[in-house]
């Protein structure tokens, strides 16, 4: 089974395969990808629900790659249904594609090519230029803020 983000169906994703999605993906969807939703729906794909459990789970996994912060609600249900589903996340999202990675889910992009490498996120003051391995409001050392940068 395939879970399909939204860029899904903004891309006119298709497949012969049973898909499935999360009502806050429709949501996120306006004009002729929001029909598409309603119409792949109407033919028969599963909208889920994820649960609690799969949905710390997924945070969990996204803090501990630096991505908690770059994933919407929206994102953490989508790969939070795969994960129940042991599905196929379907998505073109970078930090969807990290975390999915950290869970061992199989990820299938769309539009752009995928993640070649998983990546734990470090965190630059932007005033002092400490680094630290975990997000925080401000530098403790100098109270600047604190921008995500890639580790390598």
């Amino acid at each position: 089974m395939q879970i399909l983000d939204a860029s899904a169906f903004i891309h006119e994703y298709s497949t012969d395969e049973q898909v499935a999605s999360v009502p806050a993906v429709r949501e996120e969807l306006e004009g002729s990808s929001a029909y598409r939703f309603e119409a792949m729906e109407g033919s028969g794909m599963h909208v889920v629900v994820p649960g609690e459990d799969s949905i710390d789970q997924v945070r969990q996994a996204a803090r501990k790659t630096g991505d908690a912060d770059a994933l919407s609600d929206t994102d953490v249900r989508v790969v939070a249904a795969a994960l129940e589903l042991d599905g196929t996340l379907v998505t073109d999202d970078y930090a969807m594609q990290n975390v999915a990675d950290e869970l061992d889910l199989d990820v299938e992009v769309i539009a752009r090519e995928g993640i070649e490498e998983q990546r734990e996120w470090q965190y630059q003051c932007q005033g002092c230029g400490r680094v630290f391995d975990a997000k925080k409001e401000r530098c403790p050392v100098c109270g600047s803020d604190l921008t995500r940068k890639n580790p390598n």
